[in-house]
């Protein structure tokens, strides 16, 4: 057992079920990322748009028999479900709300917990292995998502518990952050095209799939568009108060108004450390201040990876 190895919770995200005969041409028209890349080996990020290429939501998506899990924040899912039931009901698609199915627990440099409950992971980013009804996937910094039946949730805490650290989800969020990927929360819903969060380089946006709604725009901003905001890294040194909450503007004295927003912010014992879309000459700048122009000052951070737009558009 070390400092960097543990487990948590991820409580903070509930699972929509998209099921049925219909179920795969019915998502495919809504969501940014290409179905047909999915299978029972590999997952993939992606978000759902409005028309205008703004993101409703953003998830995690993985087959599961006869259909579709997506695991997205909480306070979304209702929304959602919602939205989907109104052309849902035009194919032999249905969709459910199976957060109460599952329990969805978060390891970091937990592969030999993995490995004690049959789940012999590979290394490469989005890959999935199953046994016994878990569901154990690879994430893009090597952390691991465990999906295990509610039934057998305790009995999995316990095993895992006997080998790593337990967590509060903060820890989760803060590696989350220092990957460099970002998410979208109820205070953030349909502010961020895909792009504005670098889902397009983590596999999340397809430029091949054909169309689904906000296409257009998401296309167009890739190969035409001069993107003007983008995900930033961002450090507050000192604890002051409580975390920056999705959505909260930022502020710069290049513009005299707010020049971005939080995406998601940690705690990291005695900092603050955050993802935020940033207009660019602000982040150029350097200057920012969280929640007013006397506010917080910020220092930036680099991001993990690099943006290359010729990859981007292969997928």
């Amino acid at each position: 057992m070390t400092d960097t190895a543990y487990f948590c919770v991820l409580s903070h995200e509930g699972v929509l079920a998209v099921r049925g005969p219909d179920a795969s041409k019915f998502l495919q028209g809504q969501l940014t990322c290409n179905l047909s890349y999915l299978t029972d080996e590999i997952s993939s990020l992606g978000a759902r748009c409005t028309p205008k290429g703004r993101m409703q939501s953003s998830f995690r998506i993985v087959l599961d028999g006869d259909g579709y899990l997506l695991a997205m924040a909480s306070e979304l899912l209702q929304l959602q479900q919602a939205d989907l039931n109104k052309y849902a009901v035009f194919s032999k698609s249905r969709l459910n709300d199976e957060s109460a199915d599952w329990c969805r627990f978060g390891l970091a440099g937990g592969d030999g917990s993995l490995v004690s409950l049959g789940l012999d992971l590979p290394l490469t980013a989005d890959s999935v292995v199953r046994s016994h009804g878990m569901i154990a996937i690879r994430l893009q910094d090597g952390r691991v998502e465990l999906w295990t039946p509610g039934a057998d949730a305790e009995q999995v805490r316990t095993r895992l518990a006997a080998q790593l650290q337990e967590a509060p989800v903060n820890r989760w969020l803060l590696d989350q952050v220092r990957a460099g990927i970002g998410q979208v929360f109820g205070s953030t819903r349909e502010l961020f095209i895909p792009q504005m969060i670098n889902l397009q380089a983590l596999g999340g946006v397809s430029f091949k799939k054909g169309c689904y709604t906000g296409q257009e725009i998401v296309a167009r901003m890739q190969y035409l568009g001069k993107l003007k905001r983008r995900l930033q890294r961002l450090l507050i040194e000192g604890r002051q108060g409580e975390l920056p909450a999705p959505g909260v503007e930022i502020f710069s004295p290049v513009h005299g108004s707010s020049v971005g927003e939080v995406v998601l912010a940690a705690s990291d014992t005695d900092r603050i450390e955050l993802l935020a879309v940033l207009q660019e000459d602000a982040a150029a700048d350097g200057r920012l201040y969280l929640g007013s122009p006397d506010g917080l000052p910020m220092s930036l951070l680099e991001l993990p990876y690099s943006l290359n737009a010729d990859l981007e558009i292969q997928r």
